[in-house]
């Protein structure tokens, strides 16, 4: 599976903004997927993480209550919508995809990964 990444942009703390991340091939509703990020200077983290059938939903602590993640597998295409952004969100967005279908917060986990979208946040 192929993913790109789009949506990012610079945006004032507080505001939001939602990423996609559209998915070629048919398989795209078999993967797990997830978003990971990765600010200047620092390893990529995970952000978020949704099963096949998008009923499971992961976070970390630190986007909890301020992201969403969701699918839409007739559409090939992931999302994640940002609210309340703070300035420490801004870095590189990252989608992945896990063709083993388990879903995961682990990086290594991943198998496919789309190239970046860069979200900046302004204090």
């Amino acid at each position: 599976v192929q993913l790109q990444a789009y949506g990012g942009g610079l945006v004032q703390a507080g505001g939001s903004l939602r990423l996609s991340c559209a998915a070629s091939g048919r398989t795209f509703s078999s993967y797990a997927m997830g978003w990971f990020r990765q600010a200047p200077g620092k390893e990529r983290e995970f952000v978020a993480a949704i099963s096949v059938n998008g009923d499971s939903t992961y976070y970390a602590d630190s986007v909890k209550d301020r992201f969403t993640i969701s699918r839409d597998n007739a559409k090939n295409t992931l999302y994640l919508h940002m609210n309340s952004l703070k300035p420490e969100d801004t870095a590189v967005y990252y989608c992945a995809a896990r063709s083993s279908g388990v879903t995961s917060t682990l990086e290594s986990r991943y198998d496919y990964w789309g190239q970046g979208t860069q979200v900046t946040v302004s204090s």
